[in-house]
């Protein structure tokens, strides 16, 4: 009897973040094929003669639906390098915010999409390297 009230106290006590448990809704088409992003738009591109006669191309990405919200990138290149990255849509959420930085500073240091997750954002940061992917190869 003297062990079955400890049990008992930490056994409602394990319990009561799975009763406090709320899953994310779900903002967004989904389909067993694409996992939890699908491609929403193509890739547009743009060039023009910078300064010295490199060539400065801005392609953005497709848009991708994730269950947070979309994603989408714009890739500057100057001649064959990633120059800059900018996120044109994001999702509104704190690990967002702070993932984004970390995905530009991997990406200008890969100079490709093949780049890491940031933690805790992992949803986000599938749909950032799907669309700067698309950039990329839109690029040619």
């Amino acid at each position: 009897m003297k062990r079955a009230l400890p049990v008992l106290v930490l056994s409602v006590a394990g319990l009561i973040p799975v009763w406090r448990y709320a899953p994310s809704h779900d903002t967004g088409p989904s389909s067993a094929a694409t996992g939890a992003a699908a491609l929403a738009s193509t890739p547009s591109v743009s060039s023009s003669a910078g300064p010295g006669g490199t060539t400065t191309t801005v392609v953005s990405g497709s848009t991708v639906d994730t269950e947070k919200g979309p994603v989408q990138v714009q890739v500057t290149f100057e001649g064959d390098e990633i120059a800059s990255v900018r996120m044109l849509r994001r999702p509104d959420h704190p690990q967002t915010t702070a993932a984004v930085p970390k995905l530009i500073e991997e990406t200008l240091r890969a100079q490709s999409a093949g780049i890491d997750t940031v933690s805790g954002a992992t949803i986000t940061s599938d749909g950032y390297k799907e669309s700067l992917q698309a950039a990329i190869d839109a690029r040619g």
